[in-house]
């Protein structure tokens, strides 16, 4: 078993990045100038990286699916973005924001990455500040920050309407100016299909014009994938349908290992799903619950009547309602974990306790908060004794300017207004921690190949913090990468320009080819669709927020099968030299087919609950936290790589122990 070196500098912990940056190799501006990097992806990891790369001279080629980056999917991310400033005084530190994220993550990460998280998390504010980010305001003019789930302090910065599409704009506009300045070249509507290698190095990477079919060579002297997570591995997910897996599985199958895949967010506040037909499911910001508490109705017979029609929830009394999540864990309440949160969702409706048709659904209710908020404003208005409705209207207004515009949504969507009624949530696959694996370089097993964002395995551990994708994502390509991969570039300063006419370019594009030749040709009975609907449902039922060993034995078999039928009988309609959406999702299917089952084998080798990846063989059976995931910390406090070997079956483990020094392992617990 080959040993994985993470590469993280000796020293303590407050101290590692500092001296890691002191002592690395640096390239020199003249230089910089005949160095090219390929950056595949344009979301905050992959925007963020490309300007900042250009910026310091590299010549920079960015590969985006859609007709432009500012429509990468970190739009979709509404709640906002973490970064200790302590602007509170609640006492927040880089300490608490990176314990919190250890914690959160139940203990599954690295903690030399994340206290780097941590410390570069206030220069991103700073960094979109100065770009020109809406953050929302107090009444002084500062920013405003807020809470979200997992933590005892407010440090979550946000701007009006989605967070994550305000950002990147800033990185967005930031990669306007080099692509003006010509430091970025932008190929819009482009797909990587592989990665190239010479000499061992990764120096290309085969891409297809996705409106012309034409198949491209372009070379470099490094690579970054930054392609986003696979949640759409479960078809419906809350990421948008073109999210996908392919850069990223691509290189794990030319040698770079596959971290934790069985380490996958379910995000609690999800629109339920209304009928068979979805594609995608609609997220609705975790900052809700600030102000919205989680219930479900005590007795049965309420449960039955409100799915009926024969009542409201409007109708209980606050006796007759269940605030499970505040009975659970009194000091964290409606702020605990995503993981926790979800799980305990599940476990309601598994009891029969949900609210809507289907019996997958709790109520997220404002009443509380809009009462609250109501009386506050009527002492600072100088009203004595309001009324109901002038303590309704004030509260309302408070609420509308924090939510409105998640409100306005959930009433087109649903068609239920919910300042007057609860609204309904349920969990629903959102992000995903495992990835690419990484050294602290944020390089891959793969020399020049780096990953960052959501495309690697994460900082995060077995969890995701509420708004720390957006910090991850931008932390890599602002403050990070810019840095560490200049220490591996200054050995390239003679290189040269990488030639593409050569051996290695012609095997891979003919890999491509054929494989694309394959999919127009094949004469099968079943579209892309179906096969991607079928995998979804064995993901979700037996590898979804509850997991046993039985269940991950029939998946990973139910999924080979359904991979050796795909390749039998999926039928691609369309032209090979054409914009062909359909063979587009014929290879991203294909890839899931694959990581699919890898996701299934991780989970069954992993027998512990952790964090996102809960087994129901390991509970805690009595005690304080009876009914909580129970960690293994003897036997499986490592990160999981797996090394390609054909068949998914067939991937060779490679462990990283994870070494905790200045954090205690212990328990989690949110009670």
């Amino acid at each position: 078993m080959a040993t994985l070196d993470s590469k993280i500098p000796k020293g303590p912990l407050k101290d590692k990045w500092t001296t890691y940056k002191d002592k690395i190799n640096l390239v020199n501006p003249a230089n910089k100038r005949n160095i090219d990097i390929i950056v595949v992806g344009t979301g905050l990891a992959g925007g963020s990286a490309s300007a900042t790369l250009a910026e310091l001279g590299y010549n920079v080629k960015a590969f985006a699916y859609q007709d432009s980056p500012r429509r990468a999917h970190s739009i979709a991310a509404q709640g906002g973005i973490n970064a200790a400033k302590n602007y509170q005084g609640d006492g927040d530190s880089f300490y608490r924001l990176f314990y919190d994220t250890v914690k959160g993550g139940d203990y599954r990460s690295r903690e030399a990455n994340v206290y780097r998280l941590a410390e570069v998390s206030a220069n991103i504010i700073d960094q979109c500040v100065a770009q020109g980010v809406p953050f929302a305001r107090d009444y002084g003019g500062l920013l405003d920050n807020r809470s979200f789930g997992g933590v005892l302090v407010s440090r979550t910065f946000y701007a009006k309407g989605q967070t994550g599409q305000q950002l990147l704009l800033g990185a967005y506009s930031a990669m306007n100016r080099q692509i003006a300045r010509g430091k970025i070249e932008m190929f819009n509507r482009h797909e990587m299909l592989d990665v190239v290698k010479i000499d061992g190095k990764a120096r290309g990477i085969i891409a297809r014009n996705l409106i012309t079919g034409e198949i491209e060579r372009h070379s470099a002297h490094a690579v970054v994938i930054a392609s986003g997570g696979y949640g759409n591995v479960y078809f419906l997910s809350t990421n948008a349908m073109g999210s996908n897996a392919t850069a990223a599985w691509k290189i794990h199958k030319k040698g770079a290992f596959f971290a934790n895949p069985c380490y996958t967010q379910i995000h609690p506040t999800c629109i339920p799903r209304s009928g068979d037909y979805q594609s995608k499911l609609t997220l609705m910001s975790e900052s809700l619950r600030n102000d919205g508490r989680i219930w479900v109705p005590k007795k049965m017979e309420d449960v039955m009547a409100i799915r009926e029609g024969r009542k409201k929830p409007t109708d209980l009394s606050e006796e007759e309602r269940d605030y499970y999540l505040e009975r659970r864990y009194p000091a964290f309440g409606n702020l605990v974990p995503r993981d926790v949160a979800s799980r305990a969702a599940k476990e309601r409706c598994d009891a029969g306790y949900g609210v809507n048709a289907t019996g997958e659904a709790v109520y997220l209710d404002f009443k509380s908060a809009i009462e609250r908020y109501g009386r506050e404003q009527a002492k600072l208005h100088h009203i004595s004794n309001p009324t109901e409705k002038e303590v309704y209207d004030l509260g309302k207004g408070i609420v509308e300017a924090k939510y409105g515009n998640l409100f306005q949504m959930y009433e087109k969507i649903v068609d239920e207004n919910p300042y007057e009624t609860p609204m309904m949530i349920y969990p629903a696959t959102h992000y995903t921690m495992g990835g690419v694996w990484v050294d602290y370089n944020l390089m891959t097993t793969v020399d020049g190949l780096y990953c960052i964002g959501e495309a690697n395995f994460s900082d995060h551990g077995a969890n995701r913090l509420g708004a720390s994708a957006l910090m991850q994502g931008l932390a890599d390509g602002y403050f990070v990468l810019p840095y560490t991969i200049g220490d591996y570039l200054a050995n390239d300063i003679r290189t040269g320009k990488i030639p593409t006419d050569t051996k290695e370019f012609d095997e891979v594009e003919k890999e491509v080819k054929d494989r694309l030749d394959f999919f127009i040709n094949n004469k099968g009975e079943h579209s892309v669709d179906y096969y991607h609907k079928k995998l979804g449902k064995i993901m979700w039922d037996k590898v979804g927020m509850a997991r046993n060993a039985k269940g991950l034995t029939e998946a990973m078999a139910e999924i080979k099968a359904l991979r050796e039928d795909f390749w039998k009988n999926v039928k691609v309609t369309g032209a090979l030299n054409e914009m062909n959406p359909e063979l587009e999702k014929a290879g991203r299917v294909a890839d899931f087919l694959e990581l699919g089952e890898l996701f299934a084998k991780d989970a069954l080798m992993r027998e512990e609950s952790c964090g996102g990846h809960f087994r129901e063989e390991s509970v805690e059976s009595d005690g304080l936290q009876e009914g909580e995931a129970k960690r293994n910390d003897k036997d499986y406090a490592f990160v999981a790589a797996w090394e390609y070997k054909g068949e998914p079956a067939d991937a060779v483990l490679h462990k990283e122990e994870l070494e905790f020094n200045d954090i205690e392992l212990k328990q989690r617990s949110y009670k």
